[in-house]
């Protein structure tokens, strides 16, 4: 018997935005302790930029087609499954896949949508709350009360770590983004954003937390801020590094203040991370975050949504970094 077929979001070989197509790729089958999901909507991440490029492969055994995150309706479960049912509207991570028509995701994973979110806006939720959430919570262990600064304020995940931080109790929400992006930062949860190409930036922050510095700093941009990140930590400040968008490499920094101010420097990815791991926490933000969505105190923010025959354009549109928030596209 011929294996079904489904409309995908397929790139024959590494390249640019028009190398990304819709074409016919194999309908993946709900295996025990899974869900078969249709995709109603995902979102663009930069991993998925990368994986175009032909610069960060699937982990073994994810789906090559991309796709990060997704939220649509519970068309089967497999053998094991209790919480779930034909018809459920969910949301979850992914390993890859959500550029597709269907995908299977462990029921774990999945997180139910309140009645009021919309299958584009919940698409919004997974990837960008869940890595903020680890951050802050798994990794800096966030106090009620204590200093925060987050770098790329108006991405993604920079704006789930406002709002996180903000409902964990932050003595002070503070984020670096372009000039432009400033009202959108203040408007979602920083009440002090400074210009990451205003060169006294840490000295603001400085002025801003009265000389103490930053409890956690979550980090994006990596060699071009770290002397500046060490700078304005306070003593005993976590630094969370999730991503090296301005270089990997530094050769003039001080590294005095990782002693003096006894700080902890961690670094995470969440793609490769194991069934497990992902498993418990979506847990811990289920049990934590999720209720906040139904109430408003948590909030996807979406900036664009695009029909996913207009892939191209939509990766071009992250790749100018024009984004405020999540780039969404519908599928179907």
């Amino acid at each position: 018997m011929a294996t079904p077929l489904m409309q995908a979001v397929c790139f024959d070989a590494p390249g640019g935005p028009e190398a990304l197509y819709i074409g016919r790729h194999p309908m993946p089958v709900a295996g025990p302790g899974e869900l078969l999901v249709y995709v109603h909507a995902t979102a663009l991440n930069r991993a998925d930029l990368l994986q175009r490029q032909g610069k960060y492969p699937p982990p073994p055994g994810e789906s090559p087609i991309l796709g990060l995150e997704m939220a649509g309706t519970v068309m089967e479960t497999g053998a094991d499954v209790e919480d779930f049912e034909p018809g459920d509207r969910v949301c979850a991570l992914l390993g890859g896949g959500g550029y597709a028509q269907f995908a299977t995701i462990p029921a774990e994973l999945a997180l139910r949508l309140p009645g009021n979110m919309s299958f584009t806006r919940a698409a919004a939720v997974p990837e960008a709350f869940l890595t903020a959430f680890q951050a802050l919570h798994l990794l800096a262990d966030l106090q009620p009360g204590e200093r925060v600064l987050i770098h790329a304020g108006a991405s993604g995940v920079g704006v789930a770590a406002l709002q996180l931080a903000r409902l964990a109790g932050a003595g002070a929400v503070l984020a670096t983004a372009s000039a432009a992006k400033h009202a959108f930062c203040m408007e979602v949860g920083a009440p002090q954003v400074f210009n990451y190409q205003d060169p006294h930036w840490p000295q603001q922050v400085m002025e801003a937390t009265e000389g103490q510095g930053v409890d956690v700093l979550i980090d994006f941009v990596g060699a071009p801020y770290f002397s500046h990140n060490l700078s304005v930590m306070a003593d005993d400040g976590r630094l969370v590094m999730l991503g090296f968008l301005g270089g990997s490499r530094t050769d003039s920094t001080d590294l005095a203040p990782i002693l003096r101010k006894r700080l902890r420097i961690m670094g995470s990815t969440l793609r490769a991370r194991s069934l497990g791991y992902k498993a418990a926490l979506t847990e811990a933000f289920r049990r934590r975050c999720w209720p906040a969505f139904a109430t408003g105190a948590l909030f996807p923010v979406v900036d664009s949504i695009y029909d996913w025959h207009d892939v191209a354009a939509a990766h071009r549109y992250m790749e100018g970094n024009h984004n405020q928030g999540k780039i969404v596209m519908s599928v179907g």
